[in-house]
């Protein structure tokens, strides 16, 4: 199993209408400076959904040459299509990815037996890789069971789950079920700390695009047994999670990115920048939590 730690959920800059090529080399930079432990481009956070093909597979390959074998690269291939994300996985495994990233199809609400499927066509498909199994069902729709996971990790290439439900209990339940065939991300930055105590390795994390080091800690704390300190930073954080998802993301945190000049504040429709009130009070937070890049 390839992916543990903190894993970053890559914004994708861009500017004048093109994916800014020199912006995410260098923020990947940083992270790398930071001493994050693996990069995922082209998740939700990276605005996946509206990139060309061509775009898709240029950010993967930018992300796996800047990472030049430090990091592994968790690559983002979702879609509410199979035969769309083997063609993302086929692009993604191209460009030298270790690991996909396959969200359950969104839009759809597939059955339990038609995630099964969903998550072994691709994992058929791309044996040499490892594949993560995306459950959000805030963003899909969709709710992958505790049972389902257990039937997916018989399959030797899905060897992790990024959970974004916000649901301890459920997270608990997988383990139980799966053990340690599968290593258990926590999706939501506000629920990293108590998920690492129910059993997960680690986070893909939004937060850390902008605070890398201390996310890259406070992990790494929870892991080594060091409670108290852990649950000390993951209090003092609680409130730059929650700004984080104020509105929808990855507005926040490629606001703050902009901010602090590492990309410019363009995102691209149906999204569009935040409103006035929500910025101004997501900019007054970020100074106390990252004053500078």
């Amino acid at each position: 199993m390839t992916f543990s730690g903190v894993l970053t959920a890559l914004v994708t800059p861009f500017r004048d209408g093109a994916v800014d090529e020199a912006a995410f080399r260098a923020m990947v930079r940083r992270q790398l400076d930071a001493g994050i432990d693996g990069l995922v481009p082209c998740g939700t956070t990276g605005e996946s959904a509206t990139l060309s093909a061509d775009e898709h597979g240029a950010v993967i390959r930018w992300a796996v040459e800047e990472a030049a074998g430090q990091v592994p690269v968790l690559a983002g291939v979702g879609s509410n299509c199979t035969r769309t994300t083997l063609d993302n996985a086929a692009r993604a495994r191209a460009a030298g990815a270790q690991g996909l990233l396959v969200t359950a199809p969104y839009y759809n609400k597939p059955s339990q037996e038609g995630l099964f499927q969903h998550f072994a066509a691709v994992a058929t498909a791309e044996p040499g890789v490892e594949v993560c199994v995306y459950d959000v069902p805030g963003r899909t729709g969709v709710k992958v069971a505790p049972a389902t996971f257990a039937r997916l990790a018989e399959l030797e290439n899905i060897t992790c789950i990024k959970d974004a439900t916000a649901d301890l209990a459920h997270a608990a339940e997988v383990r139980r079920l799966v053990g340690d065939r599968l290593a258990l991300l926590s999706g939501d930055d506000f629920t990293t700390f108590p998920h690492v105590m129910v059993g997960g390795v680690g986070a893909i994390s939004v937060a850390s695009n902008i605070i890398p080091a201390r996310m890259v800690a406070m992990v790494a704390a929870a892991r080594a047994g060091r409670i108290a300190e852990a649950q000390a930073e993951n209090a003092s954080l609680q409130p730059f999670f929650a700004s984080l998802f104020a509105q929808t993301n990855p507005l926040p945190v490629k606001t703050g990115l902009a901010h602090l000049g590492l990309c410019e504040e363009e995102f691209r429709l149906p999204l569009c920048p935040m409103d006035s009130a929500h910025r101004a009070a997501f900019i007054e937070g970020l100074a106390g939590i990252a004053p500078s890049a």
